[in-house]
């Protein structure tokens, strides 16, 4: 089933998915999320899932698959306004670890395995990767640029998307 992510709160740990064929919400639960390799989704976001009807109402019970909301959040982020869709594709998904991330603030740093400086990671690269939130020590993949302070993420996936990107 196809539908739309119509809000999701990681703090909470569930959200609700609103259907393209119509009917009642969807509740969207952490753990079918994690499952798929995520800690969250934007709102907004395309989303494929499998669903059950149980005693409570629709539930979701496996993603299949998330494409990032397709309406421009907000405005281009100066150090990604330069880089095209087809630039951005070249740019190798790195497996990497969350260290922390602020949503309040809007940002928060990760690492790719195996090094140990600091990558910045926006919250519109985030909402623009189909992403709402990350946890500390959150396994993802992040397509890295160096910035004008220092190196940046420009996309972030989920771990599972990463790790069949990788070279063999």
């Amino acid at each position: 089933m196809l539908g739309r992510v119509k809000w999701f709160d990681p703090s909470k740990g569930f959200g609700f998915v609103v259907a393209d064929e119509g009917g009642p919400d969807i509740l969207l639960h952490a753990n079918v999320l994690r499952n798929f390799g995520q800690s969250s989704v934007a709102d907004g976001a395309e989303i494929e899932i499998l669903v059950q009807e149980t005693a409570r109402g629709m539930q979701a019970v496996e993603v299949i698959g998330i494409t990032a909301p397709i309406e421009d959040v907000g405005p281009p982020l100066e150090d990604l306004a330069s880089v095209t869709p087809e630039e951005l594709a070249e740019i190798p998904l790195e497996p990497s670890r969350v260290k922390w991330f602020d949503k309040g603030k809007g940002f928060g740093f990760a690492n790719v395995f195996g090094r140990s400086e600091d990558i910045f990671v926006h919250i519109e690269v985030l909402r623009r990767s189909g992403l709402a939130d990350l946890q500390p020590g959150e396994a993802v993949g992040l397509r890295v640029v160096d910035g004008r302070r220092g190196r940046m993420a420009i996309e972030v996936a989920a771990w599972e998307r990463a790790i069949k990107e990788l070279p063999e």
